[in-house]
């Protein structure tokens, strides 16, 4: 835990998209998130298996917080933080194809505080993954259990977080310490949410497309978080936080995202007035799903990066401290080994490059497993981070190069995941054992080489920089 004295005033946010099967160019369903922290912070992949031994008892290693746990555990893929090999494990897919994103930082109100307070050494957001996703069977069970655990153990912090399986998609919002609301995603549209609760309406009746907890309007309204005759219940007026911070750090987030995505909604950056879900112009695909990830208000005058301005007030969605983002795709229509899909950029997804993780794989190469507070050369998480640490010296000299060769691997990578998932499918349907095999030995090799590209960027970045201090402190003689 070296770094957590470093770390513990970095506050732990995120931005969140959601898009429905018929928003999507291939009619996939995506959930997707950055992890923004401490760039110090080294994700450790790891894959864990079917086992009906698995640990009876969940204990957080930062916290009081304890819970049972069922013996039988399905496998998962997990990304936690090098020094929480157990917790953190912020998101994948687990054997039977579901997956969960954990977890979106938002805050209840200090009124919703008063009336239902965190609870101390409760649930807190690290603990989220590693004690749900192991367990549950659908997107929808996810939620009932979290939910389950929400009520037993209170919360210790506000958090949104998501679920995803081959029917449905579901995003859980907590109210106070004990409270929440989930939503099912609607097909035809998208979600964006910045370390903001964002949903608004809620009809107990309709239990197809809402879970929450019971009492979730009478507790508003019984302490005055809610008033009958003004309305039809608003959850984020009754429970969230809105005040003068969000309207720089979070508000533009949201409004940028749904300008790139929805040009004819007129939104005002000052107000919280978008729309929960919305429509965009054209129907998605990953690659406008990683553009949204490296949004940081490009070429305005909010873009912090080529201003060189480490104090813009607008936060950008891609930030220097992301730890990483993924996007959790579900294909239902092919088997879930190549079907359930997460991409992952490490570190700062506008210098960084994503790829492709395969809920059939078995296993991740070694580098991937590696790391932690400081940097080392056996480490994929910090061969990446060099290459943006060295990007951010000289943004603007050195950006276009790190984007035109990730670009380049990413689209080298799309062609490739086509190749070998056709060749996949023409195995899986006569020999499992040799497809399995086939996606195996393909993970590793793709996984493999773009280390080998970041370690050639590297260097290439240290040949221009060197060049350019050079130019600077020449002191040649006569």
């Amino acid at each position: 835990m070296e770094n957590k004295k470093n770390t513990a005033k970095l506050p732990s946010e995120c931005t969140t998209i959601i898009v429905g099967e018929e928003m999507t160019a291939d009619g996939s369903r995506i959930f997707a998130r950055s992890e923004d922290f401490d760039a110090l912070q080294c994700k450790n992949f790891q894959v864990f298996h079917d086992t009906d031994q698995g640990p009876t008892e969940f204990v957080a290693l930062d916290s009081k917080f304890r819970c049972p746990l069922p013996s039988k555990r399905l496998g998962y893929t997990a990304m936690p933080d090098y020094n929480y090999p157990g917790e953190w494990g912020s998101a994948g897919f687990n054997s039977l194809g579901v997956g969960e994103s954990s977890t979106e930082t938002i805050f209840s109100s200090p009124k919703a505080l008063e009336a239902d307070p965190y609870v101390e050494d409760g649930l807190a957001e690290n603990c989220t993954y590693n004690i749900v996703l192991p367990y549950i069977h659908s997107a929808r069970e996810g939620v009932l259990r979290l939910g389950a655990l929400i009520e037993k153990y209170g919360s210790a912090e506000g958090f949104g977080i998501g679920f995803i399986d081959d029917k449905e998609t579901w995003y859980l919002e907590n109210a106070g310490g004990h409270r929440w609301l989930a939503c099912r995603m609607p097909k035809d549209k998208y979600f964006v949410t910045g370390n903001q609760s964002r949903f608004r309406t809620y009809d107990p009746e309709d239990t197809d497309n809402y879970l929450a907890s019971a009492d979730l309007i009478s507790f508003a309204a019984e302490h005055g978080l809610y008033d009958p005759k003004k309305g039809p219940f608003d959850f984020h007026e009754a429970y969230s936080k809105d005040d003068v911070n969000d309207t720089t750090y979070n508000y533009p987030r949201v409004w940028g995202l749904q300008a790139m995505f929805s040009p004819d909604i007129h939104n005002d950056v000052e107000k919280n007035t978008f729309p929960v879900f919305a429509e965009a112009n054209h129907k998605l695909t990953v690659t406008d799903l990683r553009k949204a990830f490296r949004f940081h208000y490009d070429n305005t005058s909010h873009d912090p990066y080529l201003h060189c301005n480490g104090k813009e007030p607008y936060r950008p969605v891609s930030i220097f401290r992301t730890c990483q983002t993924h996007l959790l795709q579900v294909r239902p229509w092919l088997p879930k080994e190549i079907g359930c899909l997460t991409y992952v950029a490490e570190g700062m997804a506008d210098l960084g490059v994503f790829l492709p993780f395969y809920q059939g794989i078995s296993d991740f190469p070694e580098a991937y497993k590696k790391g932690n507070g400081k940097c080392s050369a056996d480490s994929a998480y910090w061969t990446f981070r060099k290459v943006m640490t060295l990007g951010m010296t000289h943004y603007n000299s050195y950006a276009p190069l790190i984007k035109e060769t990730y670009a380049k691997l990413e689209a080298e990578n799309d062609k490739k995941q086509k190749e070998m998932e056709a060749q996949f499918l023409k195995l899986w349907s006569s020999d499992q054992t040799a497809a399995k095999k086939l996606l195996q030995d393909f993970s590793d090799n793709l996984l493999t080489h773009a280390i080998v590209v970041a370690e050639e960027l590297a260097n290439e970045l240290i040949t221009q920089l060197t060049a350019d201090i050079q130019k600077e402190y020449l002191f040649h003689g006569a």
